[in-house]
């Protein structure tokens, strides 16, 4: 069995951001994430925008980020914010995305995750510091404190979206090999839902 992890297939709606807001939302209420409604109606739009050609994670893959968020500092105003934006979007559907592709470059969860969080952290700080309120809640904050916890329900999502798009047989099974491999309890549920019982070492229960 090949231990390449392909990209979970998106069947677009015509309203890709209705297409997302169910499936973040149900992540969100199956697995007891903690998220306002601010940082969730985030979380739909970045996904929408990652369908559009020329995916805006690839200079996150194709570059080193300690650059990335370098040139970013050194920018000023809107630019600075906007990179700092983009980074930290960046870092954080690829890390739900494609962490196993991550891990096999050699790539630590938690670089990844101490990255992004300070992209946001700091597009957070401009703008408190433009509100003259240095103790006031923003989205970015809520980002960047929760990092870690976005990225997981980002995986969820690609999970879910896996097990939507697995509509024969053979996709079926797949779904069961990779639920052996991850141990996802999102592809668990899913498999239940067709009617299976998945058992390591055993095999599926119809």
């Amino acid at each position: 069995m090949s231990d390449r992890t392909d990209p979970p297939t998106i069947d677009l709606a015509s309203d890709v951001s209705s297409f997302f807001g169910p499936v973040v939302a149900e992540a969100i209420r199956a697995r007891g994430y903690e998220a306002t409604d601010a940082a969730e109606a985030y979380l739909v739009a970045l996904l929408a925008d990652y369908t559009k050609p020329g995916q805006l994670g690839e200079e996150t893959l194709s570059r080193p980020l300690t650059l990335l968020l370098d040139e970013a500092m050194q920018r000023t105003g809107p630019e600075r914010f906007e990179r700092l934006r983009v980074l930290g979007d960046g870092v954080l559907y690829v890390s739900g995305f494609f962490g196993e592709h991550l891990e096999t470059r050699g790539v630590e969860p938690r670089y990844m995750s101490t990255l992004g969080a300070c992209a946001y952290e700091n597009a957070s700080a401009m703008l408190r510091q433009r509100a003259n309120d240095l103790s006031a809640p923003d989205l970015f904050a809520e980002l960047a404190e929760k990092f870690r916890m976005f990225v997981s329900l980002l995986a969820d999502v690609a999970e879910s979206l896996r097990a939507r798009s697995a509509r024969t047989d053979g996709a079926v099974v797949k779904l069961y090999e990779r639920w052996l491999k991850t141990g996802s309890s999102t592809l668990g549920d899913a498999l239940v839902a067709r009617g299976m019982v998945p058992l390591r070492g055993t095999g599926l229960v119809h």
